[in-house]
């Protein structure tokens, strides 16, 4: 059986991918939702949680959705181990050149509690898709967002993370809409993107 693992954003939980979830059995797929502290744990220690969560899950293939820093997580998660079913991955928002945002909340020192241990990789963000596993990334452009007030978003955003940080150089395909940041985890059309990719390995441009 094919199941996918949803992995929520730092600030939100489990509950925040319950709609992708649902739409996404009603197109089929076994969906699962993996829950982790978005500040008291290290993305190491995250992602380790989400290795044994997915591996336990069994089945033939094992896709994974992960929305802002939970596409870190399941990058950082495919870098440290392996040994898990085959299967695609789609990055929602996720910040894999690192996060303009995210290093002017750390330099604040006030608000620094918002990024918690999940400074480092914000920060920093990763090179590269999961090896041996077609990775789609979709971003949003509507600029409506935390970023807009305690940022200085001037370029292309979902109104917390810039485009141009959510390009991935291998990934297999890229995708832009016309969404916020947590519009990414409710939109019907992006949900429709996913699906797709999950479904064909690539998004839905015709």
């Amino acid at each position: 059986m094919r199941r996918v693992v949803l992995v929520h954003g730092l600030w939100y939980g489990p509950v925040s991918m319950a709609l992708m979830a649902l739409r996404l059995e009603e197109r089929g797929f076994d969906c699962h939702r993996f829950g982790y502290p978005t500040l008291s744990e290290t993305v190491a220690s995250n992602a380790r949680a989400l290795f044994e969560f997915a591996r336990g899950l069994g089945g033939d293939q094992v896709d994974f959705v992960g929305h802002s820093l939970g596409g870190i997580v399941i990058l950082r998660m495919f870098d440290e181990y392996r040994g898990l079913p085959p299967g695609r991955v789609v990055l929602l928002g996720s910040p894999v050149r690192g996060s303009d945002l995210a290093a002017h909340l750390a330099s604040v020192r006030m608000i620094r509690p918002l990024i918690g241990q999940a400074r480092t990789a914000l920060e920093r963000g990763f090179s590269h898709s999961p090896a041996g596993r077609e990775t789609g990334v979709i971003a949003g452009t509507r600029p409506v967002g935390l970023g807009r007030v305690l940022g200085n978003l001037e370029e292309p955003s979902d109104g917390t993370i810039l485009v141009k940080e959510t390009r991935l150089d291998d990934a297999t395909d890229m995708l832009e809409l016309p969404v916020t940041h947590t519009g990414l985890v409710l939109s019907a059309e992006v949900c429709e993107q996913v699906a797709h990719f999950l479904g064909n390995g690539s998004f839905d441009t015709g």
